[in-house]
C-alpha cells in the first residue's frame, strides 16, 4: 500500500493513493461538504447565521407592534413568516457568495480536472448551505419564541412549517450558486442580491396587510412569491394551511426549481 497523496490543501481529503481504489462520489460529497461546514465553523459564519435572525426578529417586531396591535393583529405571530423568509435570503447570499469565492480563486476549475462526480461540489455547497439555513431557522424560531410566536396548529403543521421554509431556502439557493459561479464577484453580488430582496420583501404581506398598500399595487403585494410564502407559512403557524392557500405557494415554489434547478448544474459543470 503506497503512501496518502495530497493533492491540495482544499481537496486533501478527496483522494487517497490506494491500488485500485476510486472514491465514491458519496465520499467526495462527504469529504467537500465537510470542508465547507468546518471552515463556517472555524471562521464564526455559523456564529453569525444564529445571530442574524435576531437583528431580523428585533428590527421588524419592535417599530410595529404597537401600530399592529391597535389594528387587533398579533404582530408577532403577523411578523413571523417574513422574519423565516429573511433568515433563508440570508442563506441564499452566503451560498453565492460561496460560489463565486470557488469560481474566482479557480477552486472550480481545479475540481473538474478531477476524477470527482459532476455534480459534487454544487451539492455539497448546498447541502452546507442546508447546515446553514437549519441553525438560522432554529435561531429564528427560538428569538420569535421570546417574542410571543407560537405553533397553535400543532406539531405536524409545526413541522410543514419548518420544511417548507428550508425547501425555499434550498431553492434560492439554487438560482444563488448559479449567479455566483457566473459573476465570479462575491462583493457585487451582496448588493445586487439585497435590493430585490429588499423591495419583495417591502412590497410584500410579510410586514404589513394587503390593506395598507395603495390600491393599485395591491394585485402585485398579494400574487409575488414572497407573500404568498408569508400566507402559508402564518396558517401553518396558526389554523393549519388549506390546499386552496397552500397550491399557489407551491406553483411559486416549483416554478423556481424548474428555473433554477438547470441554470444551477450548468453554470457548476461549464468550463470557464
Amino acid at each position: 500500500m503506497s503512501a496518502p497523496t495530497v493533492v491540495g490543501p482544499d481537496t486533501a481529503t478527496l483522494f487517497i493513493d490506494l491500488p485500485d481504489a476510486t472514491p465514491s462520489s458519496f465520499a467526495q460529497w462527504r469529504a467537500l461538504t465537510g470542508r465547507i461546514i468546518r471552515t463556517m465553523a472555524t471562521k464564526g459564519e455559523l456564529i453569525v447565521a444564529a445571530i442574524t435572525p435576531l437583528v431580523f426578529t428585533l428590527g421588524f417586531y419592535l417599530p410595529l407592534r404597537y401600530v399592529m396591535k391597535f389594528q387587533g393583529i398579533d404582530y408577532a405571530q403577523f411578523v413571523m413568516p417574513i422574519i423565516v423568509l429573511q433568515t433563508m435570503a440570508f442563506t441564499m447570499m452566503s451560498n453565492a457568495q460561496l460560489s463565486a469565492f470557488e469560481a474566482l480563486t479557480g477552486l472550480s476549475t481545479r475540481l473538474q480536472t478531477m476524477p470527482i462526480g459532476m455534480l459534487v461540489p454544487l451539492s455539497a455547497r448546498i447541502a452546507a448551505g442546508m447546515v446553514r439555513s437549519v441553525v438560522s431557522l432554529t435561531a429564528a424560531l427560538i428569538f420569535g419564541y421570546l417574542i410571543g410566536f407560537r405553533f397553535v396548529a400543532g406539531f405536524g403543521q409545526a413541522v410543514l412549517f419548518c420544511v417548507f421554509s428550508l425547501a425555499v431556502g434550498t431553492v434560492l439557493a439554487l438560482g444563488a450558486d448559479a449567479l455566483g459561479n457566473l459573476t465570479r464577484s462575491p462583493e457585487s453580488l451582496s448588493q445586487a442580491l439585497t435590493l430585490p430582496t429588499l423591495i419583495l420583501g417591502m412590497l410584500s404581506c410579510g410586514f404589513v396587510p394587503e390593506s395598507s398598500f395603495p390600491t393599485w399595487i395591491q394585485p402585485f403585494v398579494r400574487n409575488q412569491p414572497i407573500s404568498q410564502f408569508s400566507f402559508a407559512l402564518r396558517d401553518m403557524a396558526q389554523d393549519g394551511v388549506s390546499w386552496q392557500v397552500l397550491w399557489v405557494p407551491l406553483v411559486w415554489l416549483g416554478g423556481l426549481v424548474i428555473a433554477f434547478t438547470p441554470l444551477a448544474i450548468w453554470a457548476s459543470v461549464r468550463r470557464a
